[in-house]
């Protein structure tokens, strides 16, 4: 896993061979994250990365200069790979939750200005996610929301969209409320 810019920029980290996550590309990373440089500062902003895998959206978003992460992550072998990086790293503003994305949107009370959802694309409720974020208390005004999916999906009829970036076969759709 590679962190691409920042005060982390270019550090590798060797990634488990039985992480079971499908980590979003350098690519595709890359370049929504260059989308959302344009709209929106990372600077002292707080950030939400649900369904985190080995963490690579989270660590770019505190590279960036967020000051607060929320990584969200079930499997063991993936959270503790977060928190290894996180130790690594000396960085406190990484703040993993080893749970259920599903119970945590529905009960966390802190409001985010970016959620960033990759949810595994075959998630039997993958098609609810969208929504659930939207309606949760993890958004407020102004609020950036990310959600990673397959060519497949459109979720341009739902409040907020804005616009739709693909990156080979990785897209993006990115609603800000």
């Amino acid at each position: 896993m590679r962190i691409i810019r920042g005060k982390y920029g270019r550090r590798r980290f060797d990634v488990p061979h039985n992480i079971t996550a499908r980590p979003t590309t350098d690519f595709a990373r890359e370049n929504i994250f260059n989308v959302l440089e344009n709209l929106e500062d990372f600077e002292g902003k707080r950030a939400c990365d649900l369904f985190a895998g080995t963490g690579a959206v989270s660590f770019e978003f505190l590279s960036r200069g967020c000051s607060y992460v929320t990584s969200v992550e079930k499997a063991s072998t993936q959270a503790r790979f977060i928190k290894s990086v996180a130790e690594k790293l000396g960085d406190e503003n990484l703040h993993l939750i080893r749970g259920d994305v599903f119970k945590f949107i529905a009960e966390d009370q802190r409001a985010y200005d970016f959620v960033f959802a990759d949810p595994p694309y075959d998630h039997p409720r993958f098609d609810e996610i969208p929504e659930l974020i939207l309606n949760s208390n993890l958004v407020k005004p102004g609020t950036i929301v990310i959600i990673e999916h397959s060519k497949d999906r459109d979720y341009s009829k739902l409040p907020g969209f804005n616009q739709r970036r693909a990156y080979g076969s990785v897209n993006f759709s990115i609603f800000i409320l």
